[in-house]
């Protein structure tokens, strides 16, 4: 999938501005400050409903605006198109595609983007809500009932909360945690499945960026005992929830972990290390992407020149121009590995929120 233009107003610094998109790279430089991250946030935005800037999630619209819009033209490998909108008004996210108001899941279906950016490590020494959000992104595009899952999931976790702030007793919480264990035993199942799926595609780049480490492990903690169904976990925990009065076992609190024969704890990884196994992972799933649906997701690199040193930036440079995905890419100068004559590149520069072919 492409984007083929991509419209910005009143987010972040840019007032206002529409990019016409290559198919390969697109690369966006300038000073630090300029707003090129903001192009790339924007991207990000039609695929998550969210920002991948952690610490300035609130500060998406322009100072002096009383909102902000991103909209995407989408083409699939298929030929078809699809046009994509989100807007923040009076407070309200709005969704849109081909004109029609959706649901944030719908507009999220309908798009992938994939990043490595500067806050990308905190995919292996930050919580474990941002590994949770880095899995269920891979898991929700690949399968079509585990929304359902969660979104029933989810509602039976609020109630059963309820009751357990509320002092009810055990025959309240019995029916919640019939519908607990059933969906949590599903979605654990999907993510165990691709979390499977996934190794396979990490296993040949972490032997390129990190061979030195050995052997990795990737494992998949459920977010319960292992050796405990879900029904008797929740059966099991309720003294505890009821003193705490919040449901303290179950997918919501699920984690993963990465670990090297020779950085057997994620504290023993450098922070350079971190970051190409960050890198890594982001490939990989937008790889297993790229099989299970058909078509690669679009890539944002943000900042690579500062993020790798000059023999990585050309490995992964070389890779994906090989795959043929699109690939958004911002820095302070053109990467050195590109000819510039080439017609799947196209330059812009950004200074102070303005961008120019």
């Amino acid at each position: 999938m492409r984007l083929n233009e991509l419209r910005i107003n009143d987010f972040r610094i840019i007032e206002d501005k529409t990019l016409e998109l290559v198919p390969g790279w697109n690369v966006f430089t300038g000073a630090n400050g300029a707003g090129k991250t903001s192009v790339l946030e924007a991207a990000f935005m039609l695929s998550h409903g969210r920002s991948f800037r952690r610490s300035f999630r609130d500060s998406l619209s322009r100072i002096g605006s009383q909102g902000f819009s991103v909209f995407g033209r989408l083409r699939r490998s298929d030929g078809s198109e699809v046009r994509l909108g989100l807007a923040r008004r009076g407070g309200k996210l709005d969704a849109r595609a081909d004109g029609e108001v959706v649901g944030i899941a719908s507009l999220v279906r309908c798009c992938a983007v994939v990043c490595f950016e500067p806050g990308s490590h905190e995919l292996i020494n930050g919580i474990a809500e941002e590994r949770r959000r880095y899995l269920d992104w891979g898991v929700f595009h690949v399968e079509p009932d585990f929304l359902e899952q969660w979104r029933r999931y989810q509602r039976a976790l609020r109630q059963r909360n309820k009751v357990l702030r509320d002092g009810g007793g055990d025959d309240y919480l019995e029916p919640w945690e019939i519908e607990l264990a059933a969906c949590g035993e599903r979605i654990a199942l999907l993510r165990g499945n691709y979390v499977d799926a996934l190794h396979a595609y990490l296993a040949p780049l972490l032997e390129r960026f990190l061979g030195e480490l050995g052997e990795f492990q990737l494992s998949l903690d459920s977010g319960w005992k292992a050796d405990l169904s879900l029904a008797d976990a929740l059966g099991e925990g309720r003294s505890r929830d009821r003193e705490r009065g919040f449901t303290g076992r179950g997918p919501h609190r699920a984690d993963w972990s990465i670990s090297f024969d020779r950085a057997p704890r994620r504290e023993h990884l450098s922070r350079g290390q971190e970051k190409l196994c960050a890198l890594a992972l982001v490939l990989a799933q937008a790889q297993l992407y790229s099989e299970q649906v058909g078509e690669w997701p679009i890539l944002c690199l943000d900042d690579l020149s500062s993020e790798l040193d000059l023999a990585h930036q050309t490995e992964v440079i070389g890779q994906l121009q090989a795959s043929g995905a699109q690939v958004l890419l911002s820095g302070t100068e053109r990467p050195q590995v590109f000819d510039a004559s080439s017609s799947s590149l196209r330059v812009f520069h950004v200074e102070h929120g303005q961008i120019m072919v």
